[in-house]
C-alpha cells in the first residue's frame, strides 16, 4: 500500500459529506439573503453629555436609534426579546452615544474590572464603526453593566478571530448604570482618535451585544449563524446630521521612564545584581482625520504581558502574536500579506529574539522608530514604516534596519490588491558570515484579497519574491551573487448557511528567505482541500452541530518527492447553553528530512529519510462560560511515528466575579517509542491569578512549569492606570531551572508612561 491509498478513507467522506450538504433537513432553515442596511443618525448637541451612563440630556430623544437588533444565537431568525437601544450625538471633538440594554434582571456575568475584556462569557456590548464604508477594517468600542471599557481594531473584514487586535489602546471615556429594566451606558469617542474623510456624512455602523441572562447573542444588522459575530460584511449606515469636519494636525505624545534591577545565574553565578535606567516615548501625529505618523524612540515593552508557552511536538517553529501597542495600528496593511505560514512581515522580528535554553521571549534594544499609514481618498491605503535596532552580539544579531512599504487598492465593494516591499538590512561590520544573519534580505510581492458583499466567497492569491545574497553548498554567502526566489499561493473560501468548503495551495521553494516574516517551513508545495457541514436544530439542547473533514498533502518544491499528508475526519456539537465539543479521527503521514526528537529533550532522534504513518484520536469538550467555574478539555490517544501517544490538555476557570479570575492551563502528553528513542512525559502546567481591585489597579501572576524546556518562568505583572491610557507598571520576572536547580535569571522592571494630548 503507497502513502496515497492510505486516505481513499478520507476522500470518501468528502463525497459523503457533500452529498449530506444537498439532503433534505427537516429541521433546517432557508439561507438567508442580504439584508438591507439599516439607518441611524447622529444630531448635533451644543453641550456633551454629563458622562453618569444616564441618558436624560433631551438631544438622545432626537435622534434615530439603532435598534431592533436581531438574534444571532441560538437561533438567528427572529428579533431579540431582550432589545438594545443605541443612540448618537456629535459636537467639534466628540462622538458620543448612549446605549440602552434591556434585560431580564440583574444577574450579570462579569469577569474582572480589567479593561479590555474579552466579550465571551460576559454581559456587554460591542460597537464597530468603519467610516470609510469598505467592510474591511473597524475600529471598536465596548463596555460591561459595570462600565469597564474595552477598545479593538478589526481587520481583513473580521473572518477569524486573529483579525482582532485587542491590545490597540486609544483614550475615550465610557460609564454605565444598572437600572430595574436592564443597563445604560454614555460613551465620549473623541474624533480625533478615529480616521475618516473630513466632510462624509454617511460612516457604517454595526453593533453585537452578549446577554448572558437571556442566554442570546444579538446584532443590530442581521448576521447569519454561519458567520462570525464581528464580520464586517454585514452593516448599517449611521447617517451624521453635521459631518465632521477635519480635526486638522494634532499630536500625541506618551513618554516614558523605567528603571531595572536584573541578575543572570547562568553567565555569572557569582555575579551581581545589575541596574539600569531608560527614558524615550510615542509620539502620534495626525496629519488629517485619517493619515497618522507615529514615532517612536528607544521603545521599552517590558510590561508586555508574557507569552502563553506551548509543548511543541512539531518539527517548526510556533509563532506568538504581536502584543506590543506600537505595532498595532494598522498592523493588517503591513502583516496580512501572504498566508499565517507564508507571511513576509512579522513585526515580532523587530526587537524581540528567543531564548535558546528557556524558549522565553528576550528584548533586542530598539533605537528608534517610525511609521506612517492610514487611508488616501476612498480607495487608497498606505504604510511606510522603518525601524533601526541595536546589534545583540550575545545572541548573533547584528544592528538590522527594517523598512516596510505597503499599498492597497481597494477593487469593488470589498475586496482589493495590495503591494508591499520588505527590506533587512545591516547597518554595522559585525556579523557570523553564515546563512543565519545575511547582510541583506528583500521581499517584494502583491496580493489580491477577494470578499463578495454576502461574504459567500472570500480568498486571496499572492505572488512574492525573496531577494539575498547567493549562498555557496555550505551555506556561506558568496562573495557576489543575488539569489531571487519565488513563491506564491492560492485560497478560496465558499460559505452557505449549511456549508463552507475551502481549497488552499503554497509554493516556497528552499532557498526563499523572509528573514523579518514567518515561513516556519520552506521546500515544499501544499495543497487542502477541506469541508464543513452545519444542522441548526430549532428544538433540543443543540443549537448547532455537523460533521467536518479536512486533507492537507505535502510535496517537495519540485514536486519530486511526496513528504507528508495530514487528513481527519471529526463531528462538532454546539450547545444552547453556550458549551461545545468536538470528536476527530486523524492520520498523519510524514517522512523526515533530518534527525528528529519530537520530544526535543535531547534524545535519540528518529533518523532522516525515515517514514511514518499513524492515526490518532481526539475527544474535546468546553463548558458553558456563563458559568463561574467553566472549564475546557482535550484527549487525545493514539499512535505517534513508530510508537504511540497519549495526552490531555485542559484549561479551568474561576471566576470571583467582579474582582477577577483564578486560571489552570495544563498539559501532559506521554510519548511512547521504541528503544532506542525516547519514551517520557512531558508536562506544561501554567496557574495564573488575574485580580482587578478597581477599574484602575490590577495584579496578574503567571507560573509557567515546561517540562520540555527544563524551566519555571514567573511572571508577576502589576498596573496602575492613574489616568487614562497612563499607567506605572512594577513588573518582576524569574526563570528557574527544573533539571538542575537554580534560578536562571531574574529581573525587575518599574515603568510610568503618560498619554498627554497637545
Amino acid at each position: 500500500m503507497t502513502p496515497f491509498d492510505r486516505p481513499v478513507l478520507f476522500v470518501c467522506a468528502f463525497a459523503l459529506l457533500g452529498g449530506l450538504v444537498v439532503a433534505p433537513h427537516a429541521y433546517g432553515q432557508m439561507a438567508l439573503d442580504m439584508p438591507a442596511r439599516k439607518r441611524a443618525t447622529v444630531v448635533r448637541t451644543p453641550a456633551p453629555p454629563k458622562l453618569d451612563g444616564i441618558l436624560d440630556e433631551p438631544f438622545w430623544e432626537q435622534s434615530e436609534p439603532a435598534t431592533g437588533f436581531w438574534d444571532n444565537f441560538p437561533s438567528d431568525s427572529t428579533l431579540s426579546e431582550y432589545q438594545t437601544d443605541i443612540r448618537f450625538a456629535s459636537d467639534e471633538a466628540n462622538l458620543y452615544v448612549g446605549i440602552t440594554c434591556y434585560a431580564p434582571g440583574e444577574d450579570y456575568v462579569i469577569s474582572s474590572l480589567r479593561r479590555d475584556f474579552r466579550a465571551g462569557g460576559n454581559d456587554n456590548i460591542t460597537l464597530l464603526f468603519d467610516p470609510f464604508r469598505a467592510n474591511r477594517n473597524a475600529f471598536v468600542f465596548g463596555t460591561n453593566p459595570l462600565g469597564v471599557n474595552r477598545e479593538a481594531l478589526i481587520s481583513n473584514g473580521g473572518a477569524g478571530t486573529g483579525d482582532f487586535a485587542g491590545a490597540w489602546d486609544n483614550k475615550w471615556r465610557g460609564e454605565s448604570k444598572i437600572n430595574e429594566n436592564g443597563w445604560t451606558s454614555e460613551m465620549a469617542i473623541p474624533l480625533r482618535s478615529l480616521r475618516y474623510n473630513a466632510g462624509d456624512s454617511v460612516w457604517y455602523f454595526n453593533s453585537y451585544r452578549f446577554d448572558t441572562q437571556s442566554n442570546s447573542r444579538s446584532s443590530w444588522n442581521r448576521i447569519p449563524r454561519n458567520q462570525i459575530i464581528m464580520t464586517l460584511a454585514y452593516m448599517g449606515e449611521l447617517v451624521f446630521e453635521d459631518p465632521p469636519g477635519g480635526s486638522g494636525p494634532s499630536a500625541t505624545l506618551i513618554p516614558y521612564v523605567a528603571a531595572n534591577v536584573s541578575r543572570n545565574y547562568e553567565d555569572d553565578p557569582d555575579g551581581d545584581w545589575e541596574g539600569g535606567s531608560g527614558i524615550g516615548g510615542d509620539a502620534k501625529l495626525a496629519l488629517g482625520p485619517n493619515l497618522n505618523l507615529d514615532l517612536t524612540v528607544n521603545p521599552d515593552f517590558s510590561q508586555v504581558e508574557v507569552d502563553r508557552q506551548v509543548l511543541n511536538l512539531t518539527r517548526f517553529e510556533i509563532g506568538f502574536p504581536e502584543r506590543r501597542q506600537f505595532f498595532l495600528e494598522n498592523a493588517d496593511l503591513f502583516g496580512s500579506f501572504g498566508f499565517e505560514r507564508v507571511n513576509p512581515f512579522f513585526s515580532r522580528r523587530i526587537g524581540i529574539t528567543r531564548d535558546t535554553a528557556t524558549g522565553a521571549a528576550i528584548a533586542n534594544p530598539i533605537y528608534y522608530g517610525a511609521r506612517l499609514s492610514g487611508q488616501v481618498g476612498d480607495n487608497w491605503r498606505v504604510g511606510l514604516l522603518n525601524m533601526q535596532a541595536a546589534d545583540n552580539k550575545e545572541n548573533g544579531l547584528p544592528s538590522y534596519n527594517y523598512t516596510v512599504a505597503a499599498a492597497q487598492r481597494r477593487v469593488g465593494s470589498r475586496s482589493n490588491v495590495g503591494v508591499i516591499a520588505v527590506n533587512k538590512e545591516n547597518f554595522t561590520s559585525f556579523s557570523d558570515t553564515t546563512a543565519t544573519n545575511l547582510d541583506f534580505n528583500r521581499v517584494v510581492g502583491a496580493d489580491f484579497n477577494l470578499a463578495t458583499p454576502n461574504n459567500r466567497w472570500t480568498g486571496k492569491t499572492f505572488v512574492h519574491a525573496s531577494i539575498s545574497p547567493e549562498l555557496d553548498s555550505e551555506g556561506l554567502p558568496l562573495s557576489s551573487g543575488t539569489a531571487i526566489a519565488p513563491t506564491h499561493g492560492l485560497l478560496l473560501l465558499y460559505q452557505r448557511r449549511q456549508f463552507d468548503f475551502s481549497y488552499d495551495h503554497a509554493y516556497i521553494p528552499e532557498d526563499y528567505r523572509a528573514e523579518v516574516g514567518f515561513v516556519p517551513r520552506r521546500d515544499l508545495f501544499t495543497l487542502s482541500p477541506e469541508i464543513n457541514v452545519r444542522f441548526f436544530p430549532t428544538t433540543g439542547p443543540l443549537a448547532e452541530h455537523g460533521p467536518t473533514a479536512e486533507t492537507r498533502f505535502f510535496f517537495d518544491a519540485d514536486l519530486s518527492t511526496y513528504t507528508d499528508q495530514r487528513s481527519g475526519v471529526g463531528y462538532r456539537w454546539g450547545f444552547r447553553n453556550t458549551s461545545r465539543a468536538r470528536a476527530s479521527l486523524r492520520y498523519t503521514y510524514l517522512k523526515l528530512s533530518d534527525d528528529f526528537d519530537p520530544t526535543r529533550t535531547d534524545a535519540t532522534p528518529l533518523p532522516a529519510g525515515s517514514d511514518y504513518g499513524y492515526v490518532n484520536a481526539e475527544i474535546a469538550f468546553a463548558s458553558d462560560r456563563r458559568k463561574a467555574f467553566s472549564y475546557n478539555a482535550e484527549v487525545a490517544a493514539g499512535q505517534f511515528f513508530n510508537g504511540k501517544q497519549y495526552g490531555i490538555e485542559t484549561s479551568a476557570l474561576y471566576r470571583f466575579q467582579p474582582y477577577g479570575t483564578l486560571g489552570l492551563n495544563a498539559n501532559y502528553t506521554y510519548i511512547d517509542l521504541p528503544d532506542p528513542y525516547a519514551s517520557t512525559g512531558l508536562f506544561l502546567l501554567g496557574p495564573r491569578l488575574d485580580v482587578t481591585f478597581t477599574k484602575s489597579l490590577f495584579l496578574t501572576t503567571v507560573a509557567q512549569y515546561n517540562d520540555q524546556l527544563d524551566n519555571l518562568n514567573l511572571n508577576v505583572r502589576f498596573q496602575w492606570r492613574y489616568a487614562p491610557v497612563s499607567d506605572l507598571f512594577i513588573v518582576y520576572t524569574d526563570n528557574y531551572d527544573t533539571r538542575f536547580g537554580g534560578s536562571r535569571n531574574r529581573a525587575l522592571v518599574a515603568k510610568l508612561t503618560y498619554w498627554l494630548n497637545l
